[in-house]
């Protein structure tokens, strides 16, 4: 458990690993230092607008009817429809964003990421060949519901508030799961063909992968940008509280449209 580690806010991460890094304000002129800093801030915003503005996302109308179309093996189908499931899968680059906000050491990112990886993996690929249904609007629900616990548990709300030591690993491998199911669910959607359906499954999860780590890529570099903007330990807190917003809003969304709709 790296308790420590995960609080160190972002202005704080070149003092916590061996490369020392110069403040980005001491390497650009200020014209060019201020726009990073609009861009950084503007990343972060358009990422919540986006996912809390784009509530529902899965397979289309357009890629459910090509791959009817398409029976058998379909390699480089699933493997472009699971990438680009993830890349636009705003809910689980929430959570994945969550868990890396204060991981200082590549180590640590690799640690989580993988647990993450092996959680929705398992659940993605059994929840299809095991034809296991469960309701989209619970576990969507379910999604928000770990985005706004870990973004709680960044600001260190689980521990001060409820007393409570967890075992972070535990918990992204928990929530991997019911971040498969919620992959699982997606292509249950669609009619699968029994023709390749294996085969067809690890190339969705395969994309998967690939999307995450793009993903990861283009949100580590955000949180590095970060870094070097500001020393100010309210702006980590409210982002923190932007994100737990974030994941408050798509678990209400889901269960008004479960209970109501």
């Amino acid at each position: 458990m790296l308790y420590t580690s995960e609080r160190i806010f972002l202005s704080d991460v070149s003092r916590a690993v061996s490369i020392r890094r110069e403040p980005l304000k001491d390497v650009y002129p200020a014209q060019q230092f201020h726009l990073l800093r609009l861009v950084f801030f503007a990343s972060i915003w358009f990422i919540f607008i986006y996912c809390t503005s784009t509530f529902a996302h899965g397979i289309d109308g357009g890629d459910a009817e090509f791959l009817k179309q398409n029976q058998g093996f379909q390699f480089v189908i699933y493997l472009y429809l699971g990438a680009k499931h993830m890349v636009t899968g705003y809910d689980h680059l929430l959570f994945l964003f969550c868990v890396i906000f204060y991981l200082t050491s590549l180590r640590s990112i690799v640690l989580y990421v993988s647990l993450f990886a092996v959680g929705h993996s398992i659940t993605l690929i059994v929840g299809v060949i095991a034809d296991l249904h469960v309701n989209v609007y619970l576990i969507d629900a379910v999604i928000g519901l770990s985005v706004a616990y870990k973004a709680f548990d960044n600001i260190g709300g689980i521990e001060r508030f409820f007393g409570l030591a967890q075992d972070n690993a535990a918990a992204v491998f928990i929530f991997g799961l019911f971040h498969g199911f919620g992959l699982a669910s997606k292509l249950q959607e669609m009619t699968l063909s029994d023709d390749g359906l294996i085969a067809n499954l690890l190339a969705f999860n395969l994309g998967v992968e690939i999307g995450q780590m793009l993903a990861l890529t283009y949100l580590f570099l955000l949180l590095r940008i970060g870094q070097g903007l500001t020393n100010n330990p309210a702006v980590g807190i409210f982002i923190n509280i932007l994100l737990m917003t974030g994941g408050f809003a798509l678990t209400t969304y889901q269960l008004v449209y479960y209970f109501v709709v």
